[in-house]
C-alpha cells in the first residue's frame, strides 16, 4: 500500500497520556456541562438522593447522572443503553463520569423519578441566560409544532378511524362468505376442504377482531375527547399542515428570543390546536423574563379573542392575524372585514355606503355580543353580494376594540410575521432533526416533557455556547 498515508501496526505498543485530563482541550464543550451542573443546587432544584444512604449499597449521585445525560443530548444520544455504551468507550463521557459506567437502569430511572427536577434545570438555564444579558429585549415568537409519539396511528382511534375500521371489517367478512358459499357449492376435495378451513379460520379472526374494536369503543367514547390510544395514552391524533395528512403525538408550544432565537419557555400539551395556548405561554414566558411588558408575535392559529384580551390585561403586546376564513366570503359575498367599524358613532359602514346601527346585546357562550344592522337592505342595488336574509347583521364583541388595535398593529408592522417564522421555525427544525425521525421515546405527557425539556436544555446550551464561545461562557457560569 504505497503512496499512501499508513497506520500505525495494532500489535505495536503505544504510550497515551497518563491523565484524562490531557485527552480533553480548554475549548471542549463537555467543560460547560461539567461547570453548569457543579454550580447547580440540585437539592433545592428536587433532585433525589443528592445526600447519600447510611446504610445499603452506594448510589451514584445526581450530578453525574445529569451530567452524563445532557452530553447526550447534546451529541444526539438519547437512549439510556447507547449512554451506558458510550459511558465505557467515549473519551469526553470518561471525563465528564470520571471513569464511572452506570448501568442503563440506573441511567433510565433517573430521567424517570427526577422529571420536575429535571425541567427545573431547563427553567434554571435560560435565567442564567438572563442574568448573562441575552434575553433583554423581552420580545418573542411564539409556536406550536406536532411530535411524534411512541404510539403509531394504528394503534390510535377516533370516532371516524373507529367507524372506519369497522366498516372494513365487516367489507372483508362479507366477501370471505361469498368464497365460502361459492367453495361449498364444488365438488367435495382435499383442495376445497383446506380452503374452507382457511376462510372460516379468516372470519372467525375478523369477528373476535370486531368485537375486541367494539370494547375498545366504548372506552374511546368515555374518554373527554373521545379518543383513545393503546401504546401510549396520553398521545392524541393530530392534524399537520400537510393536506390531509395527520401525527399521533403531542403539541410542543414554545417561545423563541427574537434576537438570539433561544427557547425562553416551553410546554408539551396533547391539545390539537394553538388556540387556547397564547396566555399561558405568554403569562410563562412573561415570568421566566422577569418583565411588567412583553411583546409577542404569533400566526393566526392562535387567534381567539377571550386569550388575546387576557394578554392586554396582562400587559402583553400580542400581534397576530385575523383568520381568514370567513363563510360568506367563501361563496363569493363580502366578509366582515369589507365591513368598516366607525367608533365616534359606534356604526359599521357598509361597502354601499349605508350605515349599520347598534339594535340590541345578546349573550353566547358568556360573551356579550352587540348586534348591528341596516334597514336599507332589502332595497340595496348590490344585496345579492352582500347577504341572502332580510338584511346583512353585523356582530361586534364587547372587546373587539382590542382586536381591532391588534390587526391594526400588524398593519404598521408586516414584516413581524416575517420575523416571527425566522424566529421560531429553526429551533423546531433543529430539535426534530437531532430527535430523529421518530422524535419521542417516552410514554405519557409527563414523561414527554421531562424528554423535551432536555432537548430545550441541550439546544440552549449549544447556541449560548456559540455566541459566548467555551472559554468565556465557562468563565460566565463561573461567576454567576
Amino acid at each position: 500500500m504505497k503512496r499512501f498515508i499508513e497506520g500505525v501496526d495494532r500489535s505495536q505498543s503505544t504510550l497515551f497520556p497518563d491523565r484524562l485530563e490531557d485527552w480533553i482541550g480548554d475549548d471542549n464543550a463537555v467543560r460547560v456541562v461539567d461547570v453548569f451542573v457543579d454550580e447547580l443546587d440540585l437539592g433545592g432544584l428536587g433532585f433525589g438522593r443528592v445526600q447519600p444512604l447510611s446504610t445499603g449499597r452506594p448510589g451514584y449521585h445526581p450530578s453525574l447522572l445529569l451530567k452524563l445525560y445532557i452530553y447526550g443530548y447534546l451529541n444526539r444520544v438519547q437512549s439510556s443503553r447507547r449512554l451506558e455504551r458510550e459511558a465505557g468507550r467515549n473519551v469526553e463521557v470518561m471525563w465528564l463520569t470520571r471513569r464511572l459506567v452506570p448501568d442503563h437502569k440506573t441511567i433510565a430511572d433517573f430521567r424517570k423519578d427526577n422529571g420536575p427536577a429535571i425541567r427545573k434545570v431547563c427553567a434554571r438555564f435560560v435565567a442564567l441566560c438572563r442574568q448573562l444579558g441575552l434575553l433583554a429585549d423581552a420580545g418573542v415568537a411564539i409556536d406550536g409544532s406536532k411530535f411524534k409519539a411512541v404510539n403509531a396511528r394504528d394503534r390510535n382511534f377516533t370516532r371516524a378511524k373507529m367507524k372506519r375500521r369497522m366498516a372494513q371489517i365487516e367489507k372483508s367478512v362479507g366477501r370471505y362468505l361469498d368464497q365460502l358459499d361459492s367453495a361449498d357449492r364444488q365438488e367435495p376435495s382435499l383442495g376445497r376442504t383446506t380452503k374452507i378451513d382457511r376462510l372460516a379460520d379468516k372470519i372467525t379472526k375478523l369477528r373476535e377482531e370486531m368485537q375486541r374494536l367494539e370494547k375498545l369503543e366504548v372506552r374511546m367514547l368515555g374518554e373527554p375527547d373521545q379518543q383513545i390510544s393503546l401504546t401510549d395514552p396520553d398521545a392524541r391524533s393530530m392534524a399537520t399542515s400537510g393536506r390531509g395528512s395527520g401525527v399521533v403525538g403531542y403539541n410542543v408550544q414554545a417561545a423563541v428570543d427574537t434576537r438570539h432565537h433561544l427557547i425562553v419557555a416551553h410546554e408539551v400539551t396533547n391539545e390539537g390546536n394553538d388556540r387556547a395556548q397564547l396566555s399561558a405561554m405568554a403569562t410563562k414566558t412573561k415570568a421566566a423574563l422577569e418583565t411588567d411588558r412583553l411583546d409577542v408575535v404569533v400566526d393566526r392559529g392562535y387567534f381567539d379573542g377571550e386569550e388575546i384580551l387576557a394578554c392586554h390585561d396582562d400587559g402583553i403586546t400580542v400581534t397576530l392575524p385575523k383568520p381568514l376564513t370567513s363563510g360568506a366570503k367563501a361563496k363569493g359575498r363580502f366578509g366582515k372585514q369589507d365591513f368598516v367599524y366607525l367608533a365616534e358613532d359606534d356604526v359599521y359602514r357598509c361597502p354601499a355606503g349605508e350605515r349599520l346601527v347598534y339594535h340590541y346585546t345578546n349573550q353566547e357562550r358568556g360573551l356579550s355580543l352587540r348586534r348591528y344592522w341596516a334597514t336599507v337592505c332589502r332595497v340595496c342595488a348590490i344585496k345579492d353580494r352582500c347577504t341572502t336574509a332580510k338584511e346583512r347583521r353585523i356582530t361586534r364583541w364587547e372587546h373587539e376594540d382590542v382586536l381591532d388595535v391588534v390587526q391594526q398593529r400588524l398593519d404598521e408592522h408586516p414584516e413581524k410575521m416575517k420575523q416571527r417564522r425566522e424566529t421560531v421555525e429553526h429551533p423546531f427544525g433543529t430539535i426534530k432533526y437531532w430527535m430523529g425521525y421518530t422524535h419521542f421515546q417516552m410514554k405519557t405527557l409527563k414523561r414527554v416533557g421531562t424528554e423535551m425539556a432536555l432537548h430545550v436544555l441541550a439546544y440552549n446550551l449549544k447556541r449560548v455556547i456559540n455566541i459566548f464561545g467555551i472559554r468565556p461562557l465557562i468563565a460566565a457560569l463561573s461567576a454567576a
